[in-house]
């Protein structure tokens, strides 16, 4: 079948980012993030990742080298330079809704807690506690304060040191010190994000219009105005461990549709794929597609007239179709294995319609072990002896290029 692409190129242009450094209350300043490279390492990844060339046209152009996807000091820098910068999607909204709510997550090294405070201002802190590095709270749900299960350390919602246990006799301890560390933190729409890189001096929310620039650049509007937004019902979560690097997973996604007849025959036949188009942005790419005319129009049907799917650099992908959006969250956890994390929401009427949300779920999971097995497959290609550099399918493979070439963009400055 044949499949034509219409690009639209947004040129890049990336800041540079900057190391965060924490100012501890009354003490001297300490950088936070550090780096997990020791010199060698860090020479070695700098010259992997200089092994790609932006700069030459995707018609000539070859994909980054297999070592992006299995060297172990490669994955650290990808840490230090993509995850440990900007702003990061960890968690929804519908997590911490009500004062008290709170989730936990992991991001690379950095251990997190988001919560929603008495006041209902939204927190985010480094979940360790302050007096022996115990992580603090685990898994979900609802607390009125953080107690640490290693001795008692107990602190409020709003990060404060409100009880230290048996310290009759410590010196030139000040409580006001050990509170929890704090990160910026910010919500759109319906998703809850996080920065490392920026120190957080107020704890505050952020602006959201701030973060929309940041994080969305010029495509926030376009987002919003194609119905992704807070007013659709929150349905249930997935979570799935893949075999295979992070970007394995990112570049399946945004290869244009060009797997889509040979790998999802299911989801082909509802989608008209000679209709696929894709739009670059800043730091996002936008690939639609227009809905097979053989199939329903009405509501009820499961990918409707159009489908839009939205990455946004580095790791989460919005998909919206027909009452449906999903997002799909790729979290690194090595060098050959990561997890994706699926929030499905889906339009308030459907929300009664459980025969028609059950059937949707089996069709998504059907597409997302298909997915999985391509994926795991790619991973055992990249670290065979016989795969070095591939070629890019210039018409198709477009959004893949720009996020090969916004990583190049990180781990070189």
């Amino acid at each position: 079948m044949a499949m034509i692409m219409q690009v639209t190129p947004f040129i890049p242009n990336l800041q540079k980012g900057h190391p965060q450094n924490l100012n501890f209350p009354n003490k001297h300043s300490s950088k936070l993030i550090c780096c997990s490279l020791n010199n060698s390492d860090h020479v070695v990844s700098q010259k992997l990742a200089e092994h790609f060339n932006p700069n030459i046209p995707i018609e000539k152009a070859v994909t980054p080298p297999s070592s992006w996807y299995t060297h172990r000091s490669f994955f650290h820098l990808e840490l230090d330079r993509v995850f440990y910068r900007g702003w990061q999607a960890v968690g929804s909204t519908e997590q911490i809704k009500d004062p008290g709510d709170f989730f936990t997550g992991r991001l690379g090294d950095v251990e997190f807690v988001v919560c929603r405070d008495d006041s209902g201002n939204v927190r985010a802190f480094y979940n360790v506690c302050r007096h022996h590095a115990s992580i603090l709270a685990s898994g979900s749900g609802k607390k009125s304060c953080f107690v640490c299960p290693y001795h008692g350390w107990t602190y409020g919602l709003n990060g404060n040191l409100v009880k230290a246990t048996r310290i009759s006799g410590m010196r030139d301890f000040n409580g006001n010190d050990f509170g929890l560390i704090p990160i910026k933190v910010a919500t759109w729409g319906p998703f809850v994000l996080l920065n490392l890189e920026k120190e957080n001096l107020s704890q505050k929310e952020v602006d959201s219009h701030n973060v929309a620039k940041e994080w969305l650049g010029s495509c926030s509007e376009i987002l919003s105005t194609n119905g992704v937004d807070s007013l659709l019902s929150y349905v249930c979560r997935r979570e799935y461990t893949l075999q295979c690097n992070w970007k394995v997973f990112c570049d399946n996604y945004l290869d244009g549709g060009y797997h889509v007849p040979y790998a999802h025959k299911g989801l082909a036949s509802g989608l008209n794929l000679d209709s696929y188009s894709t739009t670059l942005f800043e730091r996002v790419s936008i690939q639609s597609c227009e809905g097979s005319s053989g199939k329903s129009a009405e509501n009820n049907d499961r990918l409707g007239r159009k489908a839009i799917y939205a990455f946004i650099y580095p790791n989460f992908m919005i998909n919206r179709y027909g009452p449906w959006m999903d997002t799909n969250l790729v979290l690194p956890l090595g060098p050959n294995k990561c997890q994706v994390i699926f929030d499905y929401y889906l339009e308030p009427s459907l929300q009664v319609d459980k025969d028609f949300i059950e059937k949707s779920l089996q069709d998504s999971e059907k597409v997302q072990i298909e997915d999985i097995v391509l994926c795991e497959g790619v991973q055992k290609g990249l670290q065979s002896p016989a795969y070095s550099v591939g070629r890019y399918a210039p018409k198709v493979e477009q959004a893949m290029h720009h996020f090969h070439c916004l990583l190049y963009e990180n781990l070189t400055t």
